[in-house]
């Protein structure tokens, strides 16, 4: 965990001073380069009389009509230089020979401000670039949270930068980076992970930033499946997890009442969903009883951990790099079979590869959607009657935990100190628990730290909000087994663009479950061999 907003270990930049000072003023002697610290924020005509400076918190701030040892006017701030080795200290009185000494640095540091602030602004924002792949209402809170960030310190702007879909978000920065322009932050699906751990020297780990920008930071305050599975084998944090996410099962409560279903009771194994499908369908309640999006992270790499069965050898990628593909085992066939066979006369709705197919929900063309958790805050927006339940499984194997989803925050290597620190100072910022609460509550994703989910219960939010704690308790519900720590492949997003294509091929009706499968594991594993 990182420290609360203002603490920090070792020796960094003070807040902004807020008005009150203490009795005892210190005022420095400075060597001529003070002047290269100065951030002028204002500049006005006034008479030495007019003109007060002191020290506090390591920082000369000058200030206008000092009464009663309040700085009722901000004139300017001269940096955060520790005192020159041997200066003179003077403690501040009013006598004449006191009052002389506070002019002489005064006139100083306003002559020093004012020749910054000619042709040019005095102190300029250390700008910070993140590309990102979201949409929609998760769009929106990112702009908020860089506002709200930008707001709230003036040493550096969060920029945000939309790049495209996720797999285009990370093919954008690989690029940036080779050129030697890389953005300062960097958001990557769970799928890029692989890629970015394997790219070595090209990234700084998450909490080395944090570190080395003077927060001190403790894992074990965040989730753990979440930590395990944007960490190293030796426990190090590679990334910042901005926006985990478990998959649920999104459903119309309107449609199910139309069906004659139990609005207020949703499937919770496979076959009870395929049923209800059926039923929606054939009652005229919906155009299509259920959809999908993400047919691989969902269908493939979640329903091995939540069912409890392999997805490929060497624990999923996490024993190793040398992994084979098991998604062609009886159960998974018969999982795709069923689906193949519900789009036959569109019971099942195809979407797309990623999150096209929530648009099918929210519309009401669909009456049941398994998708992310994030996937919340468009559910809502769309003003339809919703209800949510757990993913569903095959009983006798689930359900075991869910994976995460999502993204995370990736820091390149040769990024400039000052930069460094300002991601050092967004990484804290997102990691406060009013922060983590707010964007777990509007937009569905996990709360990364355990003390956000634990104000967030102490809120009544969960009992006011039916469901809403289901990706949490589905990812800690139990301990994690070799078949559910998670999915680590060092191609994972060209492993997901073959099973997609052979799913597609299926849902067209071009070949059969087992096919598809049988095709699916060869060429990835072929493709993975191949990367190694």
């Amino acid at each position: 965990m990182v420290n609360p907003p203002g603490q920090r270990t070792g020796n960094h930049r003070a807040q902004m001073p807020s008005g009150s000072v203490s009795d005892g003023f210190i005022v420095h002697m400075f060597s001529p380069r003070l002047s290269l610290a100065f951030r002028f924020f204002s500049f006005r005509m006034l008479s030495f009389s007019d003109l007060f400076c002191h020290w506090k918190n390591r920082r000369l701030i000058l200030c206008k009509k000092l009464h009663s040892y309040k700085c009722n006017e901000y004139i300017a701030d001269v940096g955060t230089l520790s005192p020159p080795k041997g200066a003179r200290m003077f403690t501040q009185s009013h006598t004449r020979g006191g009052n002389m000494l506070i002019r002489l640095i005064t006139t100083s540091a306003l002559t020093s401000a004012l020749a910054l602030t000619i042709g040019s602004q005095a102190f300029a924002q250390t700008e910070l670039a993140w590309w990102h792949g979201m949409t929609g209402a998760n769009n929106e809170m990112v702009n908020e949270l860089s506002k709200e960030f930008n707001e709230s310190q003036s040493e550096y702007k969060i920029v945000p930068v939309y790049k495209g879909t996720y797999p285009e978000t990370l093919n954008a920065g690989i690029a940036a980076f080779r050129s030697k322009q890389p953005p300062a932050i960097l958001q990557v699906f769970d799928a890029g992970s692989g890629v970015m751990m394997a790219a070595g020297g090209a990234v700084v780990p998450a909490a080395e930033v944090l570190e080395k920008g003077g927060f001190k930071f403790d894992k074990s305050q965040y989730l753990p499946g979440i930590v395990a599975y944007y960490s190293k084998p030796d426990g190090t944090m590679l990334s910042f997890p901005y926006n985990s996410s478990s998959p649920i099962l999104y459903y119309n409560k309107d449609a199910f009442k139309k069906a004659g279903l139990d609005e207020n009771n949703p499937p919770k194994t496979w076959p009870e969903v395929f049923e209800a499908a059926k039923k929606i369908k054939s009652s005229g309640a919906a155009a299509c009883g259920f959809t999908s999006t993400w047919l691989t992270w969902i269908q493939t790499e979640n329903f091995a951990a939540w069912n409890n069965v392999p997805y490929g050898t060497n624990e999923n990628g996490l024993g190793g790099t040398d992994v084979k593909l098991e998604i062609n085992s009886p159960l998974y066939i018969q999982h795709f079979q069923s689906i193949a066979d519900l789009a036959k006369d569109g019971t099942f709705r195809y979407g797309g590869r990623t999150s096209e197919a929530k648009q099918l929900f929210t519309s009401g063309e669909c009456a049941m959607l398994t998708e992310s958790s994030g996937g919340l805050g468009d559910v809502v927006k769309s003003g339809i009657n919703y209800g949510i339940g757990q993913l569903p499984y095959y009983e006798g194997h689930g359900p075991q935990n869910t994976i995460p989803g999502g993204a995370a925050l990736w820091v390149f290597a040769g990024l400039s100190d000052e930069q460094y620190k300002g991601v050092a100072e967004f990484f804290n910022f997102l990691s406060q628990t009013k922060i983590q609460v707010k964007l777990h509550e509007k937009s569905g994703y996990l709360p990364v730290t355990l003390a956000a989910y634990e104000e967030t219960k102490k809120s009544d939010f969960y009992e006011k909000n039916p469901g809403r704690e289901t990706p949490i308790l589905q990812m800690m519900g139990r301990a994690p087994t070799e078949n559910s720590k998670g999915v680590r492949l060092i191609n994972l997003p060209q492993v997901r663009d073959i099973l997609n294509e052979e799913f597609e091929a299926m849902l067209g009706g071009k070949q059969d479950a087992k096919t598809a499968l049988e095709n699916g594991v060869k060429r990835a594993n072929d493709a993975i061999a191949a990367a190694q």
